[in-house]
């Protein structure tokens, strides 16, 4: 009797709670989306003391323990741009990827900078989602590595990704892009949002694009273009153009864009070097979306993950044995991409061309775009040039015509591709002649939409990175100091 009793309870007891839940209201369906975009190899706190990947690790670890819906995404530029990158390759980045627990990245156009052998190497090792919707890669090493979407669930709804990619031509050289194949950034984004609204049943449909904000990268469709013509896309998360994109930015860019079909498309992006990071929270009850832009900062530092820091140190070891060989020193500051700097850069290219050119050069021109630090007065070391000047890029010497010398021009200071040297006059060029310059590889195969460069011949060029050039130039030349006084426009 006593055990018919005890099961009569056990079974009036179970059955009351089954009533009880299915009286109580169904849970809210939230989503909270996490982004970052051009975080650019900056694993450590940046110049400014914001950002560092241990920070933020632990602002994502808090968020996933008090939201039960988490996505962690990334808009590409992951690597490039320290000597985390310099020295390993990819290598840190791809771990730390994994470590912070990415569920969905796409490419920006630095993952292609030590060629896509490498590039495959590293991101098949990579646990995140893979997607590129508007690249066709059966014809590189990265074949079948990328889908065309993703999908998520969010409780019981579903989220649909897809990822867009700014055209390659005129932005990564020919000869770490062979094969890729670009598809129209908007037609590929419209049919693949409305396949995943029609026929996956997405509830929403988020669009990861490596484009820029605005016209960063033309022809490419910006962020403000594909959401005016889009019709199923919910929101954009941005990267390329190191914006920062959201309602707490003020006057630095428009965030809500209507669509063909007057429906509001969100557009966020979280600047670069992981200063920052986007939160966006979705609640598909009420449908609003909210988004905000945390910073980084020290307020993380006493809850650093010991394991991930533990990890992070083998690569600092290697980064320590050259970060301190001091090669001079400077006598002012040169703020990232200035006068100053480019004028610097420009004279010392065109002077170390005599070292490694049989050649003699009319000018030097190297690209605003491929300074990537500041310098600070006094010493000069050698990984604050490896830093400066982080890509594979190497010297040649071109032979261009004063014809496409002069069409050129217009399109050097479109492009900030205005790090010349001095004692040439590019406001008085004779087209009847032929001109000798030394410059990357990356110019000479028409980057940063340098297309009247690919039209010179090639007269010499030179295995060395641009980096070590420089160094070793500064190694024999240098005096104690070098002296920098030259702060006017040369373009």
């Amino acid at each position: 009797m006593t055990m018919i009793n005890f099961k009569y309870f056990m079974l009036r007891k179970f059955l009351l709670s089954v009533f009880v839940f299915m009286a109580m209201p169904a849970p809210a369906q939230h989503l909270v989306l996490l982004h970052t975009n051009d975080t650019h190899s900056q694993l450590d706190p940046a110049s400014d003391g914001l950002g560092g990947v241990l920070r933020r690790k632990t602002l994502i670890d808090s968020i996933r323990f008090a939201e039960p819906n988490v996505i962690l995404v990334d808009a590409g530029d992951v690597v490039q741009g320290s000597l985390y990158y310099s020295i390993y390759k990819g290598e840190a980045e791809r771990k730390m990827l994994n470590a912070l627990g990415y569920d969905i990245v796409i490419l920006g156009n630095h993952e292609f900078d030590s060629g896509m052998d490498k590039l495959a190497q590293e991101w098949k090792q990579v646990d995140a989602d893979l997607i590129s919707s508007n690249y066709k890669l059966e014809n590189t090493p990265l074949k079948g590595m990328f889908k065309p979407y993703a999908l998520r669930k969010a409780g019981d709804k579903k989220v649909g990704f897809i990822g867009i990619n700014l055209d390659p031509k005129g932005m990564i050289s020919d000869n770490v892009s062979s094969g890729v194949e670009y598809l129209d950034g908007i037609k590929s984004a419209n049919a693949l949002a409305w396949y995943l609204k029609n026929v996956e049943g997405a509830d929403l449909v988020v669009a990861l694009t490596h484009v820029g904000y605005d016209e960063v990268a033309p022809p490419t469709p910006s962020d403000l273009l594909l959401a005016a013509n889009s019709e199923n896309i919910d929101i954009i998360v941005g990267g390329h153009s190191h914006t920062m994109v959201g309602p707490s930015m003020g006057s630095s860019g428009e965030w809500l864009v209507p669509n063909v079909v007057g429906d509001t498309v969100v557009i966020a992006q979280a600047g670069s070097l992981g200063k920052f990071m986007g939160k966006i929270d979705i609640d598909f009850d009420d449908k609003k979306i909210r988004t905000e832009l945390l910073p980084i900062d020290a307020r993380y530092d006493n809850r650093a993950d010991l394991l991930l820091k533990e990890e992070l140190d083998k690569y600092r070891n290697g980064i320590d044995s050259v970060v301190n060989v001091v090669l001079t020193t400077l006598d002012t500051d040169m703020p990232q991409g200035g006068v100053l700097m480019r004028n610097w850069v420009g004279d010392i290219v065109y002077a170390l061309s005599k070292d490694v050119f049989e050649s003699a050069v009319d000018f030097a021109v190297v690209n605003k775009g491929g300074l990537r630090n500041s310098l600070k007065k006094g010493p000069l070391t050698k990984g604050m040039i490896m830093t400066l000047m982080p890509f594979d890029n190497k010297l040649v010497v071109l032979e261009i015509s004063g014809r496409d010398l002069k069409e050129a021009v217009p399109v050097m200071k479109d492009r900030y591709v205005n790090c010349v040297s001095k004692g040439f006059d590019f406001n008085n060029i004779d087209e009847s002649k032929v001109y000798r310059f030394v410059t990357i590889d990356y110019l000479a195969d028409g980057g940063d939409y340098m297309e009247p460069f690919t039209r010179a011949k090639v007269v010499e060029s030179s295995p060395m990175r641009l980096d070590d050039a420089v160094v070793d130039y500064i190694r024999k030349h240098a005096s104690d100091e070098i002296s920098i006084f030259d702060n006017k426009s040369r373009l």
